[in-house]
């Protein structure tokens, strides 16, 4: 859900390049905000984070706007940026001379609003911080474990400031929920290291989705030309879907004897489809992990099943949020330029999805 970065003014590029070359240091700040916010962190008791993850363009973006205007749910918002590691001292330090910004399209031109208080996908800044071995120059590795101690010991008080920051306007917020596209790298071994987490996984009719992700390709990749700061911008959140920062994750090496100059074809991100949700479906039976239709969650009458998936939440307060939701637009793809038998295998996964789904 990237910011437009051609809003930022000097300031604002120069506090960003600083958080940019200091994440190191932002570890041993957080120390800091932990103590210096100890009374405040122990009044919260979180509840089972949500973790909504998928290649981009599936739907991953209106599922956290939807949970995460909900009373229960907490997740970081544009106002903790640059300083994602140490939240709560960046908030008293910036909240003097932030201001309120007129809503404006994100990046992707695809009509979804942002302002500072909207949610966005910030959570691979710790992920980056701690395991740089698997962001390779072409492709990230997927991850087999991350039940490191230290790792998990930041993750988990990262995402209690991001509740206790919430909770200042939004007293009844216990759970934390995020949007990482590149968790899904990470399935089970989020299940192992997060033991109530809840995941959800959004996954999209391939032609369809393949044709979004390159067209979002193209057009980051036309940005990034243009804008040195934008591409900086986004590698530092962990962004690498798309544009001249594209690292796609090498699930079961399917990138082996690929170049990322295929990526202008269609061909390229029906196989990062495939490969991809081939991983997730290989998953699908552990009992926290949730398939989302996109097709059906946008022409879903009813969300109580996507209610009882997460539990513990108002299956009432999320249905009055179901008017955020829109049916989705299907284009024409020309698929007769790819080659063997690659629709229907993508296809194929596709109908399993759609048999293990909930919603």
């Amino acid at each position: 859900m990237t910011e437009p970065t051609d809003s930022y003014g000097l300031l604002d590029r120069m506090l960003h390049r600083l958080a940019f070359a200091t994440t190191w240091a932002q570890r041993g700040t957080a120390d800091i905000e932990e103590r210096l916010f100890r009374r405040e962190l122990q009044r919260i008791d979180p509840g089972p984070p949500v973790l909504i993850t998928a290649l981009p363009r599936a739907g991953t973006t209106i599922l956290l706007e939807l949970l995460a205007g909900m009373s229960t749910f907490a997740s970081h918002t544009y106002r903790d940026m640059p300083f994602v590691l140490s939240p709560m001292l960046w908030r008293g330090l910036s909240q003097r001379f932030r201001k309120q910004r007129a809503p404006r399209e994100r990046a992707h031109g695809d009509g979804i609003q942002i302002t500072l208080d909207s949610p966005e996908a910030f959570e691979e800044v710790v992920w980056r911080t701690f395991w740089p071995q698997h962001y390779e120059t072409d492709r990230i590795r997927p991850w087999r474990r991350c039940d490191e101690a230290e790792f998990l010991e930041f993750l988990t008080a990262n995402m209690r400031k991001v509740v206790a920051l919430r909770a200042r306007e939004k007293p009844t917020a216990r759970r934390y929920v995020s949007k990482n596209n590149l968790n899904v790298a990470r399935i089970p071994a989020l299940f192992d290291a997060l033991g109530d987490a809840v995941m959800l996984v959004p996954f999209r009719e391939p032609l369809q989705h393949a044709w979004s992700l390159l067209q979002q390709h193209r057009r980051f990749g036309a940005m990034h030309e243009h804008d040195a700061f934008a591409r900086r911008y986004m590698a530092y959140v962990g962004h690498f879907d798309f544009g001249a920062n594209l690292k796609p994750v090498d699930f079961d090496g399917w990138l082996a004897g690929r170049d990322l100059q295929q990526a202008t074809s269609l061909g390229f991100w029906l196989d990062y489809w495939i490969a991809t949700y081939r991983h997730v479906l290989s998953h699908a039976t552990h009992d926290r992990l949730h398939l989302v239709c996109f097709e059906s969650l946008g022409a879903a009458p009813d969300l109580a099943p996507l209610a009882a998936c997460i539990g513990g939440v108002d299956a009432s307060e999320l249905q009055q949020r179901r008017a955020i939701l829109e049916p989705p637009r299907a284009r024409e793809v020309d698929a007769s330029g790819l080659a063997g038998d690659r629709v229907e295998q993508a296809n194929g996964i596709y109908e399993a999805l759609r048999a293990r789904a909930r919603i």
